[in-house]
């Protein structure tokens, strides 16, 4: 009971400092602005799936049926998993980076509260914010997906939501770790970025290598396990590899932390 507590009390804390941190409201803009452009031209633009059907409908083509909700939907969560690959790490770095340059860490780190109790906290506090700038994207979505006929099924809705809060669970976890390494934001966003890149492109490094190996890299792969959510196929080999990507950051951090500990010993 005093561990939950004290994850609470660390989440309350973390999420509570993003409401008053202006770097969080930059990346609340950026992740609006973009997230809004991309909505409005795969779904209207010259190029957007809309455009695309009445087009070929004008010209009076035999087309196959298309399922115009769930070529929408893939292509759009396509791009915000490119999106949160290049923003995340802005959210990451001050994790812990900032706690080393204010000096705070040391406290942090001599005091009762374990240091995974911490590390889940803030990656608590984090998660939580960053799905709370989901929820305009999800409006949106609701106002074009109610208008559906027939009816978009509710499960193929949700399952690129779920595969994208993995994902950036994960990516969090992980930019986390680094944050604690370094006391500059800036190095740790960068060391993320280059991390959460490599980890995406696996996939396509492992189709070049034969055998076990291009197989095993194309399983560690973010970019193939989260294109299966947006497939609508809900595997639980994804589900478990991404959780573990998350699970992983948090252990490193904690260690990283208690390295930290020992040295001031």
């Amino acid at each position: 009971m005093l561990i939950l507590n004290n994850i609470v009390a660390i989440f309350r804390r973390e999420l509570q400092s993003y409401f008053f941190s202006p770097l969080a409201y930059i990346f609340a803009a950026l992740l609006w602005l973009l997230g809004g452009i991309f909505f409005l031209t795969l779904l209207i633009g010259p190029q957007g799936i809309i455009t695309f059907v009445a087009t070929q409908e004008q010209m009076g083509g035999e087309l196959p049926p298309v399922d115009v909700a769930s070529e929408f939907l893939r292509a759009f969560f396509g791009v915000l998993g490119v999106l949160v690959l290049f923003l995340l790490p802005l959210l990451s770095m001050g994790l812990y980076a900032e706690e080393r340059k204010q000096g705070t860490l040391e406290l942090l780190a001599t005091s009762p509260i374990t240091n995974w109790a911490v590390a889940v906290g803030k990656l608590l506090g984090v998660l939580t914010f960053f799905s709370v700038l989901l929820l305009p994207m999800i409006i949106w979505e609701l106002i074009i997906f109610t208008g559906a006929e027939p009816a978009f099924p509710l499960g193929l809705l949700l399952l690129p939501h779920l595969g994208l809060l993995l994902l950036v669970a994960a990516i969090l976890s992980l930019g986390m770790f680094i944050s604690s390494l370094t006391e500059s934001s800036l190095v740790a966003a960068v060391l993320t970025f280059g991390l959460v890149l490599l980890l995406w492109l696996l996939d396509l490094l492992g189709d070049r290598l034969p055998g076990v190996l291009g197989a095993g890299l194309k399983h560690l792969s973010l970019l193939r396990h989260y294109n299966y959510f947006l497939a609508g196929i809900l595997d639980s080999s994804s589900v478990v590899l991404l959780l573990s990507y998350s699970v992983l950051g948090v252990v490193l951090t904690a260690q990283s932390i208690e390295a930290l500990r020992w040295t001031r010993r």
